[in-house]
């Protein structure tokens, strides 16, 4: 799955990495503790939160994932957008909540341990 077929799936805006809307995922996760994503998170592409803060951007970056998603129509301060673009990560926000864009991405064919296959 794309980027852009992410930003398109969940009506998301995309705040900056528009470059980035072509490239293919294969997984996500969400989560509003980056201790989890840290500690649990292995594989995945595209991180699904509600928690606005550089640490986010920072966890991303650490675990090599090229996009954040904000839900809930969060929305990252210019610090949080200029970190993520020099780290090359694409950075969205949708309206909806992290259950509902989760689930939508995971009947779409995204998984949630880095197996294409499920």
């Amino acid at each position: 799955m794309t980027i852009n077929a992410i930003k398109d799936l969940l009506g998301a805006e995309v705040l900056c990495g528009s470059e980035s809307l072509s490239k293919d995922v294969h997984s996500a996760c969400g989560s509003d503790m980056m201790s989890d994503v840290l500690a649990y998170v292995k594989d995945q592409a595209v991180l699904l939160t509600g928690l606005v803060n550089a640490q986010v951007i920072r966890t991303a970056e650490m675990m090599d994932m090229l996009c954040v998603v904000f839900v809930r129509s969060k929305q990252p301060s210019k610090d949080m957008l200029e970190l993520a673009e020099e780290c090359g990560i694409a950075v969205m926000t949708t309206p909806m909540r992290m259950y509902d864009a989760c689930g939508i991405l995971y009947s779409n064919g995204l998984t949630g341990n880095g197996n294409p296959n499920g």
